[in-house]
């Protein structure tokens, strides 16, 4: 028998001010898995995240956290969860160890204190205050505090941002290890390549509703499986070279292919690849006498659905 959902929302309203930010929102993170929540700034994403939390209590529907209410059974599940915040909610006159020993102190059976800060290198800055350490220091021991007490399911809010490299993959490893052993994670970040790297499920989230939903493998794979890259003048004629690709021979004929200009001569090709593709690129390429620096084919990453679905502006 397969483990019920670590979390479940069904029809999620959320509202500041008259202002709906969750609009019926349904999200499922399956149990023992991670699941990347990924939006754009104001999508929605951070609110339903506080109202699995407990933080926020919803206008409307449904969220069960462990098969339990966030508010009303919060004493019940504040053991069972970890919570790590974005820089927030550390104590800023302690040092690092002192905090995490008191919040072992709080659990039947946490972890390790010393090889947990070991691994995640906080013994290093062990004995500066909270308030001195560096962004992605904070980063770490939030994470540490969110784990100490071996969790059922924590809640990640962009476990990596503003850390080194070293860090991050250290950090990457020890959310690997934690899905290993049966722990769900639920994971916020803006970083896409974290996602695709350590998701094993993937929901995207704008103006407040789910937009898509499924593994990196299943966004990513389509009949627009493959992107084309290549370097060229900045003035490219990509109505032209569209044209030209639409006609590209019996292999893909008629079909049309999204051309974006990424700055600095840089170019992607979406749509069915194929060696007609290819040679449709080269052959206008030499007609209008441009040379291209550089050509790659690959498929498309999570990044480029991202950008896809939610719009390359500012918001």
């Amino acid at each position: 028998m397969s483990s019920p959902p670590a979390v479940e929302i069904s029809a999620l309203v959320k509202r500041y001010s008259g202002r709906t930010v969750v609009a019926g929102l349904d999200l499922t993170a399956p149990a023992g898995q991670v699941t990347a929540v990924l939006g754009p700034n104001g999508a929605g994403k951070t609110t339903t995240i506080e109202c699995c939390e407990g933080l926020r209590v919803p206008d409307g529907g449904t969220v069960r956290v462990l098969g339990l209410d966030p508010q009303r059974d919060a004493g019940a599940l504040r053991p069972r969860v970890g919570v790590m915040l974005q820089d927030g909610g550390l104590p800023t006159s302690v040092r690092p160890l002192e905090m995490l020993r008191h919040l072992a102190s709080m659990y039947a059976t946490p972890l390790d204190v010393g090889p947990l800060a070991e691994r995640l290198g906080i013994t290093s800055f062990a004995r500066t205050t909270v308030r001195r350490l560096s962004g992605g220091q904070r980063q770490r021991l939030a994470l540490a505090a969110a784990i100490i007490g071996r969790p059922e399911l924590v809640f990640l809010d962009e476990p990596s941002a503003g850390m080194d490299p070293q860090s991050r993959h250290a950090v990457w490893d020890l959310i690997r290890e934690l899905r290993s052993e049966g722990v769900s994670i639920v994971l916020t970040t803006h970083l896409m390549d974290e996602a695709e790297d350590l998701a094993d499920a993937v929901v995207i989230v704008d103006g407040g509703t789910v937009i898509a939903r499924g593994s990196v493998r299943e966004l990513t794979s389509s009949v627009d499986d493959a992107t084309l890259r290549f370097s060229a003048g900045p003035d490219l004629d990509t109505a032209s070279l569209a044209d030209a690709l639409a006609a590209g021979g019996p292999h893909d004929p008629g079909t049309e292919h999204r051309i974006q200009h990424e700055g600095d001569g840089d170019f992607t090709v979406s749509g069915p690849i194929s060696p007609a593709t290819v040679a449709a690129l080269a052959g206008w390429c030499a007609v209008h006498d441009i040379l291209v620096n550089r050509l790659s084919i690959g498929r498309r990453t999570l990044e480029d659905v991202f950008l896809d679905l939610t719009g390359r502006s500012l918001r």
